[in-house]
């Protein structure tokens, strides 16, 4: 009877311990399939631009020599906003966050930047921007630049249409 008594115990903690795995195994499969369901969000990139030349097609001038100064600059312009002629010294690009953006060379070539895209400035061109969209532009430019250079040089003397 005592022998009887034990391997109804041991039978009882056999089957216990055994659902308890079950359990512990299905809730486990249950975990890992909700994350096959539900996977971790990951990093994207995209590349917006790779070039070496500026807007209207003209080759980017070579690294200046010497310690560098990464300059960003973020620029809003109201409706209907002129900037006046001048030129970069130094390499430059970006993105039009917001509006519309329409860069006029002094030769008179122009280029529409929309919303969401990339930019390469021109370098020693002289040239104007202005907002000809609806909506204040919002720009963020990146300057190759070096210390006490200008970013841009102004024309005053040159009058805008």
């Amino acid at each position: 009877m005592i022998m009887k008594k034990k391997y109804l115990w041991m039978m009882a903690t056999i089957l216990v311990c055994g659902a308890m795995t079950v359990s512990i195994s299905l809730s486990s499969c249950e975990k890992a399939n909700a994350q096959e369901d539900n996977p971790a969000p990951k990093v994207e990139s995209t590349e917006l631009i790779r070039t070496s030349q500026s807007w209207d097609g003209v080759e980017l001038p070579d690294y200046l020599q010497g310690r560098p100064e990464l300059v960003a600059v973020k620029y809003v312009f109201p409706v209907g906003q002129k900037l006046g002629w001048h030129h970069h010294p130094v390499m430059n690009y970006g993105v039009l966050m917001q509006g519309e953006l329409t860069i006029i060379g002094q030769d008179g070539k122009k280029k529409v930047v929309h919303e969401g895209e990339p930019v390469v400035e021109m370098v020693n061109t002289i040239h104007h921007g202005e907002n000809t969209g609806t909506v204040p532009v919002i720009l963020y430019m990146f300057y190759l630049s070096q210390k006490d250079m200008p970013l841009a040089v102004q024309h005053p003397e040159i009058p805008l249409d």
